[in-house]
C-alpha cells in the first residue's frame, strides 16, 4: 500500500469529476435541445430526425468522461505500491479537465442547438450553419478529452 493513503483520494475524486461533470454537460445539453426539438416538432413533426443531431452530440460529452473514468480507475488499481501524490494530483486534473470541458460543451450544445432546431423548422438552409456550430461546440469538450489523456499517459 502506499505511504501516501490520500493520494488516492484525489485520484479517485478525478474519476468522480470526469464522469459527473460530462455527464453534467450531457444532460444539460440534452435536456436544452430536447426542448427545441419537441417545441419545432409540434408544427413540422417531419423534421425531428434531422434536428436530433444536438442530442446525439450531447451525449457524447458523457462518453469522454466514461472514457477517462475508466482509464483512471485502471491506473489507481495497477499503481497501488507507488501511486502518490504527484499521480494523485495529475489524475485529479485529468478527470477536471474532461469534465469540465464537457459541461462547459454541453452549455454551448444545449442552447446553439436548441435555436438551431427552432430555426430548422422555419428554414432548411440552416442545416449546414446548425451543424458547424454544433461541431466546434463539442470539439470543447474534445479539446478536455485529449489532453486528460495525455494527462493520464
Amino acid at each position: 500500500m502506499s505511504e501516501n493513503p490520500g493520494s488516492f483520494f484525489y485520484g479517485y475524486l478525478g474519476v468522480a469529476a470526469a464522469i459527473s461533470l460530462s455527464n453534467l454537460g450531457a444532460a444539460y445539453g440534452t435536456a436544452k435541445a430536447g426542448v427545441g426539438i419537441c417545441t419545432m416538432g409540434i408544427l413540422k413533426p417531419e423534421k425531428i430526425i434531422k434536428a436530433i443531431i444536438p442530442v446525439i452530440m450531447a451525449g457524447i460529452l458523457g462518453i469522454y468522461g466514461l472514457i477517462v473514468g475508466v482509464i483512471l480507475v485502471q491506473k489507481i488499481k495497477n499503481d497501488k505500491s507507488t501511486y502518490n501524490f504527484d499521480f494523485g494530483f495529475k489524475h485529479l486534473a485529468a478527470g477536471l479537465c474532461v469534465g469540465i470541458s464537457a459541461w462547459a460543451a454541453g452549455i454551448a450544445i444545449g442552447i446553439a442547438g436548441d435555436a438551431a432546431a427552432r430555426a430548422l423548422g422555419q428554414q432548411d438552409k440552416i442545416f449546414v450553419g446548425m451543424m458547424l456550430i454544433l461541431i466546434f461546440a463539442e470539439a470543447l469538450g474534445l479539446y478536455g478529452l485529449i489532453v486528460s489523456l495525455i494527462l493520464i499517459s
